[in-house]
This record gives C-alpha cells, sequence and structure tokens, in this order.
C-alpha cells in the first residue's frame, strides 16, 4: 500500500508540474498587454517598460516559466499589481469559501444519490425507480448557472426563504447563506450519481459472491450495506474526484450569480483587469485542487478494493 501511495504522489506532482507549465504558457499567449490595460492608453512608453519590467515580462517565456516556479518552491506566487499585497494572501483568503461550497454541495448530493440509487437497484424498474430516472435526466441536462439563476428567483426573491447575496457574517449567517449555492452546484450531481450508484449496483448484485449471501438467508438490506455497497461505490468515488473540475467550473457561475466571494469570482475578476499574478495563483491553486482530489479519490478506492494497487 506504500509502495502504491508513493507512486501515487509522484505522478501527482508531475502532473501538477506539467499542468500549471502549460497554463502559464497559454494564459502567456492571451492577447493584450497586461502593462497597456493597468496604465491606461495614456502611459508613456517609458512607464510600460518599467512595468514590464517589474513583472517580469520583458524576458522570454522560459525564462518567466523558471522564475514562475523559482518563486514557487519559496512559497512566493508574486503580488498584486493593483494593491501590491501578496498573491498567496488574497488567494489563501478566498479559497476557504470555495472550498466549503464545494463540500457541502459534495457531501450533500452524496447522502442523496447513494441510497437513491441503491434503492432504484433494488426496486428495478419500479415507479420510483423511473420517477429517479427522469428527475436524473433533467437535472443533468440543466446548466448550473440557469438552475442559480432559477433558484434565486425562486427561493430567495419569490419565496423570501433564503439571502439572494454574499457569504454573510457569522456562523448561522454563512450556514443561511451557503444552502442555496450548495443546493445549485450540487442538484446535477445527485442524478448523475444515482444512475452511477444504480448501474454499478444492478452488476453487483448480479454477481457470485452476492448469490451466495442469498442463500445462506442474509437480508438483503445486510447484503446491500456489506456486500454490494463497498464495491458499487468505487465508480462514484472515481466520478468525485475526475469532477473536481466540473464542481470548480460550476462554483465560478454560482460564485458570480449569488455576488459570493472565492476563488471563482476571483477568477473571472482577474482575467478581466489582466491580472495575471492573481491569475497564475488561482490557476495554481485549482490545478492542485483537482489533482489533490483525484489522488484521494485513487487512494480511497485502493483501501475498497486491494486490487487497485497493483494497478499502478
Amino acid at each position: 500500500m506504500w509502495l502504491y501511495v508513493l507512486k501515487r504522489i509522484v505522478l501527482a506532482m508531475a502532473i501538477t508540474v506539467i499542468a500549471v507549465t502549460l497554463l502559464f504558457v497559454m494564459i502567456q499567449a492571451v492577447p493584450g498587454d497586461p502593462a497597456a490595460v493597468l496604465l491606461g492608453p495614456r502611459a508613456t512608453p517609458e512607464l510600460r517598460a518599467e512595468l514590464h519590467e517589474r513583472m517580469g515580462l520583458d524576458q522570454p517565456l522560459p525564462v518567466q516559466v523558471v522564475m514562475f516556479f523559482g518563486g514557487l518552491l519559496q512559497g512566493d506566487l508574486g503580488f498584486d499589481v493593483f494593491t501590491q499585497r501578496p498573491v498567496r494572501s488574497i488567494v489563501f483568503e478566498q479559497l476557504p469559501y470555495t472550498i466549503a461550497l464545494i463540500l457541502t454541495a459534495i457531501a450533500w448530493s452524496v447522502l442523496v444519490a447513494v441510497p437513491l440509487g441503491c434503492y432504484s437497484a433494488m426496486r428495478r424498474n419500479s415507479v420510483i425507480d423511473k420517477v429517479v430516472g427522469v428527475m436524473a435526466v433533467a437535472t443533468i441536462a440543466i446548466p448550473s448557472f440557469v438552475m442559480a439563476i432559477y433558484a434565486l428567483l425562486i427561493f430567495a426573491v419569490w419565496l423570501n426563504w433564503l439571502p439572494a447575496i454574499g457569504a454573510g457574517s457569522g456562523f448561522w449567517g454563512g450556514v443561511t447563506h451557503l444552502i442555496l449555492p450548495a443546493f445549485v452546484v450540487g442538484i446535477g450531481w445527485v442524478g448523475y450519481l444515482s444512475r452511477i450508484v444504480r448501474a454499478s449496483m444492478l452488476e453487483i448484485l448480479g454477481e457470485n459472491h452476492v448469490r451466495m449471501a442469498r442463500s445462506f438467508g442474509l437480508s438483503e438490506g445486510r447484503i446491500v450495506a456489506r456486500y454490494a455497497l463497498p464495491l458499487a461505490i468505487l465508480p462514484t468515488v472515481t466520478i468525485l474526484g475526475v469532477g473536481m473540475a466540473h464542481l470548480l467550473s460550476a462554483a465560478v457561475f454560482v460564485e458570480v450569480v449569488f455576488a459570493r466571494p472565492g476563488i471563482g469570482t476571483l477568477i473571472v475578476q482577474a482575467v478581466d483587469s489582466r491580472n495575471y499574478p492573481i491569475v497564475m495563483g488561482t490557476v495554481l491553486v485549482t490545478t492542485v485542487l483537482f489533482v489533490v482530489s483525484t489522488t484521494i479519490a485513487d487512494f480511497v478506492n485502493a483501501a475498497l478494493d486491494p486490487r487497485i494497487r497493483g494497478d499502478l
């Protein structure tokens, strides 16, 4: 197991370096001079050259990449070109809001989707199974930003049950402001995960060890909980790890619609103002989040199914 963990960590580090390098190159290739955007059209060539030098944009691209990773090894992500605050401080101020949103969305969607998927598999082709299937397709098909707009109109404006914008203050204020955005991010995953759990459960329930458990007179509930669910949940864990990118993109739209602080809002503002240090800091953090989530998913799968440990 420890050898598997070591190999997976090394692979994750290599993926992070390659992904960040490619993203850095693509960001630098975006049209537009950040110095011209920051200083305005009346800036003199001397001021633009000074800002280029301060931001390291006067160096060749390979040198910029090396400088970026050199600062990264020292924990330095650069400085905000507007406020001169460390990018690290700005990003990590916003990161908890996004992590809380994503984790809450994952938690409630899993708690709802797994029982729905198990019940649908145990009551195959029943009315409940068909209703869950229709609702799953409907929620998956609706984009997150459309769901966010309608959820805001219905629950915040018309019914006035929940607050519409911001992150709130204090514990209960933060909880009430988190309910609606987490619902929007997680609703599509309820249908998606319930279908995956159902398909996996149907496959596992037809295997030999499950039929043998039935022959010993074990109850269907115990068979599902002890012998079928630990194997049927493996694709769900994998999908959640890989789906971190989708969750982050959904969080961007949701944070903008609900005027909620977070990485998504920070990325939109930084791209709009050509604030390259902030863009690279947020891109780095989101990339690390994605790699870490997939690595954790692999560890969980390896713990649930020892056969996976020999595949890497």
